[in-house]
């Protein structure tokens, strides 16, 4: 898969199998989401490619006349910056026309505005905003509502001290506090939780057409609104999956599916039907899609600080800045598998001294520390 650092046009990514598969599957199989982040000078020219194939899956609708002169006039733009590069300034626009390779690219460059408008202000608000307004109709608690619009995931953490991973194209709507005896998010895409365990207040996410319930466990959510399934995956403890009623009519509605680790369920959106998968990593599909903080393991034996805070940087996709003198010779022995970001971080500082501590922001955390014990 090297060739692709050597793509260097919108049509260079539509014509590669891979990163079809990605865009409409979100089949990973190639470590795209990795490359990106690894090729930032990529992500926008990424970002133009995977619209544009999605787009080319809609339906036609009569396009405003302003928005084909529009295209039309950023078309030939393009065409003109190209023919500056070609070195080909003195021909008339009537001889760049006539050459085939430009029609060509005319051709894409206007297929690809056109599609990234009626993608934006069609297939994305119509589809995903109506399902999003559906299951939050019942809820009159004041939500707070992220969206992920950037090219990597973001971590959110809850007031419970839950923490979510957010995935690219993905909302999440939650209470700034929870109250009462129930614990409820609302989830649009794709999301990896980790829950603070508390079973006297159970854990719901509303995710288009399921209901998961948890008092603390890990567990992945898979829900974008234009692919055919939503899948429950669960990495630790156990995971409760029903149909939400008020979006759909399942004729399994009134069964709740038990999951256990490395269990799944899809849910079939055409005919409306569960589909328990007792073991991932005996089915490709799953077995592609999983991210580093499902892959790494957060068991530590006499291990560096500096290498655990490695470990929770790839796993997390965050940034840790943190006294490396000062921790050098720091070893840390514990266990981290069944614990939500927060607390994860409070472990680690805890268990390296009493005047060690931690502030996150956003995607930046800080440890502050004047060495271990």
């Amino acid at each position: 898969m090297q060739e692709r650092n050597n793509y260097t046009e919108i049509e260079d990514f539509l014509a590669d199998a891979s990163f079809q598969l990605w865009v409409r599957s979100k089949v990973d199989s190639q470590g795209w989401e990795e490359w990106t982040l690894e090729n930032p000078d990529r992500a926008k020219l990424v970002e133009d490619s995977r619209l544009w194939l999605l787009a080319m899956s809609v339906h036609h609708e009569e396009i405003p006349s302003e928005v084909i002169q529009g295209g039309l006039e950023s078309t030939w733009k393009k065409i003109n910056e190209k023919e500056k590069s070609a070195a080909e300034a003195k021909r008339s626009t009537v001889q760049l026309w006539q050459k085939n390779w430009l029609k060509a690219v005319a051709a894409v460059f206007l297929f690809g505005f056109l599609s990234n408008w009626f993608y934006n202000n069609h297939f994305v608000s119509n589809n995903s905003e109506s399902t999003y307004n559906e299951i939050i109709k019942d809820d009159y608690t004041d939500l707070v509502e992220q969206t992920n619009h950037s090219y990597k995931p973001q971590i959110i953490t809850l007031s419970d001290g839950s923490s979510v991973l957010l995935k690219p194209n993905s909302k999440l709507s939650y209470p700034k506090i929870f109250t009462g005896n129930t614990r409820k998010v609302y989830l649009s895409g794709e999301a990896f939780f980790e829950i603070s365990k508390n079973p006297k207040k159970p854990f719901f996410v509303y995710a288009n057409e399921i209901v998961t319930k948890v008092v603390g466990t890990s567990f992945r959510i898979k829900a974008y609104a234009d692919l055919p399934n939503v899948e429950v995956i669960v990495r630790t403890g156990k995971v409760r999956v029903r149909s939400n009623p008020s979006v759909t009519n399942s004729k399994e509605k009134e069964k709740e599916i038990i999951l256990l680790p490395n269990q799944a369920l899809r849910f079939t959106r055409q005919n409306q039907t569960f589909n328990k998968i007792t073991d991932i990593t005996q089915d490709e599909s799953f077995d592609h899609t999983q991210g580093n903080i499902e892959q790494l393991s957060f068991e530590f034996t006499d291990i560096p600080v500096a290498q655990i805070f490695k470990t929770i940087e790839q796993a997390y996709l965050v940034n840790i800045d943190f006294p490396i003198d000062k921790l050098k010779n720091c070893h840390l022995t514990t266990s981290l598998s069944d614990q939500p970001l927060p607390e994860k971080l409070k472990i680690i500082c805890k268990s390296i001294s009493n005047n060690t501590n931690y502030e996150m922001n956003g995607n930046q955390i800080i440890i502050s520390s004047n060495g271990c014990n």
